[in-house]
């Protein structure tokens, strides 16, 4: 059974601040091929008169039911998602609803057990915004019923990711029982918990339990919102195999469908000539902002490596990939110099006026430098430079980019949007610049970044912690290698030492290649992505559609 219209809310709908913004907004496109217009996604209004980047206010769409949605009370904006595909997106102001919140959370304890009273930080915020965005959702569907357009045998989703979005599903449930209802957990909470509290997740697994752990890691709330969203949803979903086990140790409830995350291509340039362009500017950017920061004269020889994503030292691996740039410095095995970028939002000041003085004058044509800056391993100050883990890391193996030091490590402490001050071009202009890329995760129920940069063709080192990594070893039907365009290391709670030197050795590997064998790991890498396209995963969305929707007949008839 296919829906005739699908609700989608998150927190990140047209609000770039995490990995589920590109699970979203690359799988947008192909719904909105077969759904044109018939897909629409819900997110947060904070913008408040100020304009918001992803999104275009189209006031004529749906204007009678805008109008009554209005009268009801209800502050929302409702135009297109400025990305592929431009769905349409409405934009829900939560903040009216604070001042009902202990209303609505008694509502949820005596209907679902929902546990509220141990709530702090974000679990307000995301709770109101579900609710909101519930009541969007039963203020349209009522709306198209009481016109007649919409009957019975309307068949509608809701589809709520994350447990922020889990009130509203509830409420749905309850109010709504006509609407079948998707919830995709992208990580649970306290499988996330207990990882980055620097607890053994994987060999304990069996002996965690969920609500325990939530007492003791102080997260109850939000451990009961996902879990009563998980047992109460017409399909429950995530996002991998890794997770899915997760799912069943931590919720007590198995999954119905993996669901795992897609790309779509569009981002990636088309031609060779512009692809070839854009590297080489991407390439001339990086070795002018290293050599500017190094006081060095680095050529297009150099390899540039890189690690991104969430500031998660531990569950991302960035303290291992300090450690592995620190083992390779001693590496005789190694052919090249290395540049590694460590490009990880960390709690970011400004960008560093020297660096900027020194590449303005690189811009001009002007003299190479011949002495580092103070602090040569970063290239905006931070708040916090005396806490920070990636600089007090590197301060701690003595890591300070010295001139007769073959690896430098150099942390890009914030979001590459194109206007950073330093680099000003965005992650992907960026990310086609790399000769490797390497992310050795802990915890990463999925993982964009190895499957963005193999789009990109760049080989990737990740490991079998990683949901994309267990779906590149499906793939291949071994352990992926470097020639296969995307390493997988195994790693586990307790070989992180192992993996250190696993990824030494490979890049140490990676510069004694020749042209032919690179360009062989860049064909594999780019072939990969290309199995992971949203247009061969949707169906997967598709199954999952399906199940809700039998649910949902079944309650009702």
């Amino acid at each position: 059974m296919m829906p005739d219209y699908i609700f989608e809310a998150s927190w990140e709908v047209c609000n770039k601040v995490g990995g589920i913004y590109t699970v979203l907004s690359t799988r947008a496109k192909t719904l909105q091929n077969t759904m044109k217009d018939r897909i629409l996604f819900i997110g947060p209004d904070f913008w408040n008169e100020c304009e918001c980047p992803y999104f275009k206010e189209e006031t004529s769409l749906f204007a009678d039911w805008q109008w009554e949605a209005k009268e009801q009370g209800l502050k929302l904006k409702v135009g297109r998602w400025t990305i592929p595909g431009e769905p349409i997106a409405i934009l829900v102001d939560f903040k009216p609803f604070f001042e009902k919140k202990n209303e609505i959370y008694g509502w949820l304890w005596e209907h679902y057990g929902v546990d509220s009273l141990h709530a702090y930080g974000d679990y307000d915020e995301a709770s109101m915004f579900s609710y909101a965005a519930a009541l969007v959702t039963e203020s349209f569907y009522k709306f198209k019923s009481v016109k007649g357009e919409w009957t019975g045998k309307t068949k509608v989703i809701y589809h709520a990711n994350e447990w922020m979005c889990g009130l509203g599903l509830l409420y749905l449930n309850n109010k709504l029982p006509q609407i079948g209802t998707v919830f995709t957990t992208h990580a649970t909470s306290i499988g996330r918990s207990i990882a980055g509290n620097q607890k053994p997740l994987y060999d304990y697994l069996f002996a965690y339990n969920g609500d325990q752990m939530a007492g003791e890691l102080n997260m109850q709330s939000k451990h009961s919102i996902e879990k009563q969203t998980a047992h109460f949803a017409d399909c429950f979903t995530t996002v991998s195999d890794i997770t899915a086990k997760e799912c069943v140790e931590l919720l007590d409830k198995p999954v119905d469908v993996v669901l795992p995350n897609g790309f779509d291509n569009s981002f990636v340039p088309g031609t060779a000539q512009a692809f070839a362009r854009k590297r080489k500017a991407a390439r001339k950017k990086m070795l002018d902002v290293a050599n500017a920061l190094l006081g060095e004269q680095l050529d297009d020889d150099t390899l540039l490596i890189s690690t991104s994503g969430r500031y998660e030292f531990r569950n991302k691996g960035i303290d291992v990939f300090v450690e592995a740039m620190n083992r390779l410095l001693r590496d005789r095995d190694l052919k090249k110099k290395v540049v590694a970028f460590i490009e990880v939002p960390g709690w970011v000041g400004e960008p560093r006026k020297d660096l900027q003085e020194r590449l303005e004058a690189l811009d001009k044509g002007q003299s190479n430098f011949d002495s580092p800056l103070d602090v040569p391993q970063v290239t905006h100050w931070l708040h916090n430079m005396s806490h920070d883990n990636v600089l007090s890391m590197l301060k701690y193996f003595d890591m300070h980019n010295r001139k007769d030091e073959n690896v430098k490590v150099i942390f890009l402490p914030c979001y590459l949007d194109g206007n950073d001050g330093i680099v000003n071009m965005t992650y992907y202009d960026v990310v086609l610049g790399n000769d490797l890329c390497i992310y050795p995760s802990y915890y990463e129920p999925w993982g964009y970044t190895p499957l963005e940069a193999i789009a990109f063709k760049v080989p990737c080192i990740t490991t079998d912690l990683a949901g994309f990594g267990l779906w590149a070893n499906k793939v291949f039907g071994h352990d992926g290698q470097l020639e296969d365009g995307v390493k997988v290391i195994h790693r586990t709670d307790y070989n992180y030492s192992e993996v250190a030197d696993n990824i030494k050795d490979t890049v140490a590997e990676f510069s004694n290649m020749t042209k032919k064998q690179i360009e062989t790991c860049r064909k594999n890498a780019e072939a990969l992505s290309e199995k992971a396209l949203w247009t061969h995963f949707i169906e997967y969305y598709y199954e999952a559609y399906d199940i809700a929707l039998r649910k949902a007949q079944e309650r009702v008839h």
